[in-house]
């Protein structure tokens, strides 16, 4: 049986398609592509340049900068010299990328734009194994003999295509393909070791899941969540590659709304805090409806509702819900749709942490089925998966196993992982190695169960189980979840461990509070808001109903108001957008404390 890595996919891709786009990026006012061609020529090129340098052996390379065609190159064209890449989120610190760099020993180290530079050149005493620094941008700016331009770079790889193809011959796929270091929330990052067979298996199941209509030569997808995730990077490298279809990359987060436009992607995959933020513009918009409008909008989105209800469990509405669904898609949806660019969608995805019920039906109620996949980098990123096809779906639920997945539960709930997408263990940490790979079984850290019909419900992570001074073993996320669909609520946090009570801070949304306050007649002003005594009663009442739905020692006695965000700058959120528990907690354990001290906090 033929090799079948990666590296073999993008080569057959690039003799199958040729001259058509691979990908397409922004170049001032204007998009360009690289062909498929292109893409494999500069894989091979880049490949070159390492050899071309005197790094022998398996050589590491680190990439630390935003989604682009230099990125995924890069990263594949390191493997196909047998290399192995690491992304570094670009919104790490200088020390964070000290860590990564010196803990993979990383020969080449390719940057972004002189921003990156700055961090790299903070710490650069602290490297001792990088060669070379490979610039994407701003090489004009920097004068320092380490440094090199992209390009130059790839030049340096034209006279060692011969040996590139030796290396490419010398792939085996149970060998180390590439890196996914952790965001670190708990500890330094580890670095999750995948082999070129967990990468092509993984991609593999993607292709069954997303369906057979998914890939013509009119589909496309988005890059724009961080590329050192192994997510996006299944996304837009590994299945992208496998299925053949273009990336679009967005030149930054800013311009998400505007590459969707352009692109009008068919697959769109987005962590829960994206879809939040997206529900929150479209909500804007809606509520500028007024009159015969008004009335339109709200009965469509009910009919939204019921009609998704029903596709995920048939294939489409039916009868006088189908009849009317068409009306509410011609009408409304459909016009939403193209506004955002998503009028070419087949594939809506949510993953990395839990999407609130509320979200999901507001999409629903504009047409929209958003699927929730659920995985880590440990199972080179899916685990679960809630499938397009009728009765494949269970809103609320993370689906059901991936093809050729093994799923089960430990006895204290814990989910066990097993397959072809399980990871080769950490790089350096055999002691992590053997706590998480037990038996072949891969020890999620995440509590789940099982409905009756097999489709799995995460209901909080094992480390953030809250236990009492009473001994009560008690899962935030759920009430974290029902605090959180409240309009003018961005994250809540749950805290109470070996405490006689629960307690919560709530941060307030920035885009939506304000226009919940003046629809009140409270103040717009997030500080003022958060002190004021009429908002402070309306959110008791609220919290006052969430918790009606918990046992009484589950519920939350005291909360705090908080008018800023939780935010990466303040480490407070990783990349992906999850709370870092910890760093919450040091940040404001004054406010805590004084929730416990009867000196702070509403108290219910």
């Amino acid at each position: 049986m033929a090799r079948d890595t990666i590296v073999d996919r993008l080569i057959a891709q690039a003799e199958a398609k040729g001259d058509a786009p691979a990908l397409y990026y922004k170049s001032g006012d204007d998009w360009e592509s690289i062909s498929w061609n292109e893409y494999a020529r500069k894989a091979r090129l880049f490949a070159g340049a390492i050899l071309a340098l005197g790094c022998e052996g398996r050589t590491h390379v680190n990439i630390c900068g935003y989604n682009c065609p230099e990125w995924v190159i890069a990263d594949v064209g390191s493997m196909v010299c047998n290399g192995v890449p690491s992304g570094i989120y670009h919104t790490n610190a200088p020390k964070k990328i000290a860590y990564i760099v010196n803990h993979s020993e990383a020969k080449i180290l390719v940057l972004e734009d002189k921003e990156q530079w700055d961090k790299f050149d903070a710490v650069r005493d602290e490297i001792e194994t990088v060669k070379k620094v490979v610039m994407i941008r701003d090489i004009d700016q920097i004068d320092d003999d380490i440094a090199i331009s992209f390009d130059d770079f790839l030049a340096l790889g034209e006279d060692h295509l011969d040996d590139v193809d030796a290396c490419i011959d010398e792939i085996e796929p149970e060998e180390l393909g590439t890196m996914i270091y952790t965001s670190g929330t708990t500890g330094p990052p580890k670095g999750v070791m995948l082999s070129h067979n967990n990468l092509s298996i993984t991609a593999d199941m993607a292709n069954e899941v997303v369906g057979e209509d998914f890939v013509g030569d009119n589909d496309c997808v988005v890059s724009y969540l961080p590329l050192a995730h192994i997510a996006e990077q299944m996304f837009s490298i590994h299945l992208a590659i496998t299925l053949g279809y273009p990336i679009y990359f967005a030149p930054s987060l800013d311009e998400v709304k505007e590459t969707l436009k352009v692109a009008r992607p068919t697959l769109f995959f987005a962590v829960p805090r994206v879809w939040e933020k997206f529900k929150a513009a479209i909500e804007g918009q809606l509520a500028e409806a007024t009159g015969f409008k008004k009335w339109l909008v709200t009965w469509a989105r009910k009919t939204g509702v019921e009609g998704s209800y029903q596709a995920i469990e048939h294939g489409e509405p039916k009868g006088f819900t189908g009849f009317k669904y068409g009306i509410a898609s011609s009408l409304v949806f459909d016009k939403l749709a193209e506004a955002v660019g998503l009028d070419r969608l087949k594939i809506a995805l949510s993953a990395a942490a839990p999407i609130g019920k509320d979200v999901l039906e507001f999409f629903m109620g504009l047409g929209i089925v958003i699927r929730e996949v659920y995985g880590q980098s440990e199972d080179s990123g899916p685990t679960t998966f809630n499938y397009p096809e009728p009765g494949g779906t269970r809103i609320g639920s993370v689906g059901k196993p991936m093809p050729g997945v093994e799923v089960k539960l430990d006895e204290d709930g814990e989910v066990l992982v097993k397959g072809g997408n399980v990871f080769m263990g950490y790089y350096k940490m055999e002691d992590k190695t053997d706590e998480t790979l037990v038996d072949g079984w891969l020890r999620s850290g995440d509590i789940g169960e099982f409905d009756d019909d097999g489709f799995l419900y995460i209901t909080d992570r094992k480390k953030n189980i809250i236990i009492t001074s009473g001994g009560k073993n008690i899962a935030p996320a759920p009430l974290e979840a029902g605090i959180k669909e409240h309009d003018a609520v961005s994250q809540a946090v749950v805290i109470g461990d070996q405490q006689k009570y629960l307690t919560a801070l709530v941060t307030l949304d920035p885009e939506l509070a304000p226009s919940f306050a003046d629809k009140h007649g409270w103040p717009t002003d997030l500080e003022q808001l958060a002190e004021h005594d009429q908002f402070q009663k309306h959110m008791r009442d609220y919290v006052e109903e969430v918790n009606s739905d918990f046992a009484r020692v589950e519920t939350v006695k005291k909360f705090t108001i908080l008018p800023d965000e939780f935010t990466q700058e303040s480490d407070e959120l990783t990349p992906t957008q999850k709370v870092k528990r910890r760093v919450v907690t040091e940040n404001y354990a004054d406010k805590i404390q004084a929730m416990y001290d009867n000196e702070g906090g509403v108290e219910l």
